[in-house]
């Protein structure tokens, strides 16, 4: 989910005054269970139960942080689902959806890897949450039910998930059932027992009636509690309550629709009519009332309503915005039917008050409510641009299966903006039907009609007629996109297709029919030939199409685009040997989103920079960057930052050799990893395998080799350059390791250099010119060794590179140290040696230097106790399988957790794990 959220949904109504107590149900609620579940029909009092339970003065729930979230039908898509609890939980314990939200908002991870994300957050707070899903029948369907077993069953125990629901949700009740897991409420248990309805007949509405009128009514109710407030709204003032009660029969059905009929027959007319018309709003507001009432008084007939308790439930603290009852609004909603038949004027008024003000959402939702298909499709239309920018496609999606295609088809504008929703929801099978379609339009347009011909109007639209059909379009200017569109989609097809070529052929296309003020279709067709030209080995080409890129959405005010273009354009700088440009682009896009220093992006380029400083040898340098990047907060970082942050902090831990933490940042990496269409040249796992190799491990590393198939007979190619240059290290390690033969390291690595010479990746040639000089000196060639080095050294000196030499070891020391005596008093050579042998030192020294940082960087150090506890946070491990590893109860393992947040400054476990890390904390183990 990418659009704003509602935030009256995340709103825990407060309890009512004048409600009826009930211990025996409190108790109930309050035995001890994993999952609570409230089934009954309308108007039960599901709500008004939870809210009473819920209340801070009740001692059975104190202490217990409460995430409520009250569910409709549009969080049956899962995305919108988990982001509404997510964000509750986080609400409700700060700190707790900071890593799964921006994962969720980003739409590229697996439901259940987000989950594992929150769980692994919950299982470890010292507190207890109740979260409380309130309306559940209205989201429960096939696309959240998968993410809702997964959850349920992983639910830590201090957690406790609380369903309201008409209906059973379907979730493995029997399973938790039988294992004593689930606490049932339903129908039988919230009927109003005999005394109860007699409080609330006579102690709360001050009634008076006898206790044979009390009981007949509760017999005739069957204690259903909306049935009772009914009763007791029509017995007001009347003067024969005794054949009031004698009077009605029936089941609830009847009794709701017989008791309503007396309400409002009672109701003054204006009262009822406002009560009727306004049924058929979701929401409700003073001003959105008077639109669809055609009076000025909506604000104080809400109020009105409100103090009289005439089932309005208000949405936020400050009695703007209310609901009616669903069971009240149900039933005036078939009242109003029975007595209008035709409100379809009243769906127009509510649409064109939420199209002025700026909804376009319901504004449709009623226009369709209407009848007005028209209407609708022109505020589809319209709505397409803001969606569009605000990444709302899934909404687009929605409409595409709720307009008629006959009204579609003849909307070149409109059916094009539903092409662009059914590509981000990666539905591609009917993209190329549908852009032909628009094509013949557009050809019919330009075909020779006479627009005058036509109607036109800002919101009407203009209609053309093309032979016997009709083209409408409402949005001028999108009408003038769509030439580049149509080619801009067909170049993302063939990109999707593993055709770079036509992604080239198309995306060119896309500029030259794209109009000049139209920046977007030509940043987005730069952006596509700069992912095709990357994909086959091009970086120039790439470069100059991503620059492009970045200059139209600087230009469009996409600023955050424009950062996420910056990654991609330093990348390739890197890549081609530019180390100074690389770290401009970074800087300059910072330059950029100075006025926001918490932009989506800010984070990545301080992770970029940190690349560029430890290539330098600057380890402060890069340290402070990451710290940067890290105080910023996950909501500053593109979707990829997670693992991106990981992967640079693991380098540094090599540098500054601790390995054992390296590595498991790189496994975290690994786990966080989240794709987008760039290619991913430099896998994580191959990273890992590099390391492997650099330090001992070459059985792990050939294992690798041979799970990812990466063998040495494999044509190469730039997509897999960087596997193949790890495999040729790893060779170079086994050699080293055990004397295996050089001839297939050599051979590979000369065909990578020639490759990589031809492609411009200069970077890339620095790094294996360094590998054949290794490879050279090993098999005793040392002239050629020095010869391979000098080569190297020559493209690497201008840009300032030093770990590409250094981090080799004591082999490259010694290649190095020859140089030196041959060209005494060269400072770049001098620079290298100092480096290296400080890299050497800073190896052996590793263990000690590690058992000292973690105390010194913490005013109150971690006790023993405490690092087992936050080295197993640092895993995959939940609160249980920690306590069961460590032998303790989960209470201590919560006891150590708020010990350690508290040490460190932090309220959540990712932010704990990355602290841990700056540290230190997570790569050694104390003695015995």
């Amino acid at each position: 989910m990418t659009g704003p959220l509602v935030e009256t949904k995340l709103f825990s109504p407060a309890p009512r005054p004048g409600l009826v107590p009930r211990p025996r149900l409190n108790n109930h609620l309050s035995r001890p269970g994993r999952l609570l579940l409230i089934s009954a029909p309308a108007g039960f009092g599901k709500t008004t139960l939870l809210t009473t339970w819920l209340t801070p003065t009740n001692p059975r729930t104190t202490g217990s942080a409460v995430a409520w979230v009250s569910l409709d039908v549009g969080d049956q898509e899962a995305d919108a689902f988990w982001t509404y609890v997510v964000t509750a939980l986080d609400r409700a314990v700060p700190g707790v959806g900071a890593g799964a939200l921006p994962l969720l908002a980003a739409g590229q991870s697996s439901i259940e890897g987000v989950l594992v994300v929150v769980l692994n957050e919950l299982s470890v707070l010292p507190g207890e949450v109740t979260l409380v899903l309130d309306d559940y029948h209205l989201a429960d369907g096939p696309g959240i039910r998968a993410g809702m077993s997964f959850f349920v069953d992983r639910l830590p125990p201090q957690v406790r998930l609380v369903i309201s629901t008409r209906a059973d949700p379907g979730l493995p009740l029997a399973r938790l059932r039988a294992r004593g897991e689930l606490i049932e409420v339903r129908a039988a248990d919230l009927r109003f027992t005999l005394a109860e309805a007699a409080t609330y007949l006579n102690d709360v509405t001050g009634l008076r009636l006898t206790t044979e009128d009390i009981a007949s009514l509760e017999e005739r109710t069957e204690g259903w509690v909306a049935a009772l407030q009914l009763a007791a709204l029509s017995l007001q003032g009347r003067g024969d309550a005794t054949g009031f009660i004698a009077g009605f029969a029936g089941d609830d059905r009847f009794v709701v629709d017989y008791l309503v009929e007396e309400v409002l027959d009672r109701q003054p007319d204006p009262v009822r009519r406002f009560l009727l018309d306004t049924s058929i709003l979701d929401r409700l507001t003073g001003p959105l009332c008077d639109a669809v009432t055609g009076e000025h008084d909506g604000k104080a007939m809400l109020e009105r309503l409100d103090r009289a308790n005439l089932f309005l439930v208000p949405l936020d603290d400050q009695r703007r915005w209310y609901r009616y009852h669903h069971l009240f609004g149900d039933v005036l909603r078939s009242h109003l039917l029975d007595e209008r038949g035709d409100v379809a004027d009243l769906h127009r008024r509510a649409g064109n008050w939420y199209g002025e003000a700026g909804e376009p959402v319901p504004a449709v939702r009623h226009a369709l409510a209407a009848g007005d298909i028209d209407r609708a499709a022109d505020l589809v239309e319209l709505a397409v641009p803001e969606l569009r920018r605000n990444r709302q496609e899934a909404t687009l999606r929605r409409w595409i299966d709720e307009l008629p295609d006959d009204v579609v088809e003849r909307r070149p504008v409109l059916a094009m903006g539903f092409v662009g929703a059914l590509m981000a929801s990666n539905e591609f099978g009917d993209v190329e039907r549908r852009l032909r379609d628009i094509e013949r339009l557009l050809t019919g347009l330009d075909g020779g009609s006479n627009p005058s011909a036509g109607r036109y109007s800002d919101t009407a639209g203009s209609a053309r007629p093309v032979g016997r059909a009709e083209i409408v379009v409402v949005d001028e200017r999108e009408l003038a996109r769509l030439p580049g569109c149509i080619e801009q989609y067909r170049a993302a097809l063939a990109l999707i297709g593993g055709d770079p070529a036509g992604t080239l052929v198309h995306a060119r296309l896309a500029v030259d029919r794209a109009p000049e003020h139209d920046h977007l279709t030509r940043a987005s067709a730069d952006a596509l030939s700069g992912l095709a030209s990357w994909t086959t080995g091009d970086l120039d080409a790439a470069h100059r199409s991503y620059t492009d890129a970045a200059d139209g959405l600087h230009r469009l005010g996409y600023i955050a685009d424009v950062l996420g273009c910056s990654i991609t354009l330093a990348d390739l700088e890197s890549t081609q040997g530019k180390l100074h440009r690389a770290q401009r682009t970074y800087e300059r896009a910072l330059e950029l989103a100075g006025h926001d220093p918490a932009l989506r992006g800010t984070r990545d380029m301080y992770v970029g920079l940190s690349h560029i400083a430890l290539e330098r040898n600057d380890l402060a340098a890069a340290t402070e960057y990451l710290r940067r990047s890290d105080d910023l907060g996950e909501q500053a970082g593109l979707p990829q930052n997670p693992y991106r942050w990981r992967v640079a902090m693991a380098l540094l831990r090599e540098a500054e050799g601790d390995v054992d933490a390296a590595l498991g940042l790189l496994a975290e990496a690994e786990r966080v990893y989240v794709g987008d269409f760039a290619p991913n040249v430099r896998p994580v796992p191959a990273l890992r395998a590099r390391m492997l190799a650099a330090h001992g491990d070459v059985t792990a590393a050939l294992e690798w080799a041979s799970r990812y198939g990466v063998t040495v007979h494999d044509e190469a190619s730039y997509l897999r350059e960087y596997e193949h240059v790890t495999l040729a290290r790893v060779l170079l390690a086994q050699y080293d390791a055990n004397g295996s033969q050089l001839s297939d390291a050599v051979s590979l690595l000369e065909r990578l250099l020639a490759a990589a010479e031809d492609g411009g990746r200069k970077g890339t040639v620095i790094e294996l010119l360094a590998l054949l000089a290794l490879a050279r000196h090993a098999d005793g060639d040392d002239d050629e060794a020095q010869a391979m080095l000098e080569r190297a050294l020559a493209l690497a000196e201008p840009e300032g590179y030093i770990r590409v030499f250094t981090s080799e070891g004591p082999p490259m020391t010694t290649l190095l140290t020859t140089l030196d005596r041959h060209h005494p008093g060269r400072a770049y050579l001098r620079r290298l040696l100092d480096a290296a042998v400080g890299s050497h030192d800073l190896h052996e020294a590793a263990t000690p230097r590690l058992n000292r940082t973690p105390r010194d960087g913490l005013i109150e150090p971690l006790t023993e106790r405490e690092l087992a506890v936050m080295r197993l946070l640092a895993s995959d491990l939940d609160g249980p399988s920690i306590a069961r590893e460590l032998v303790v109860s989960l209470n201590t393992v919560r006891t150590h957790t708020r010990n350690i947040y508290a040490k460190f400054g932090v309220n959540n476990r990712r932010a704990a794990v990355r602290r841990a890390h700056q540290l230190n904390l997570l790569s050694h183990r104390p003695a015995g």
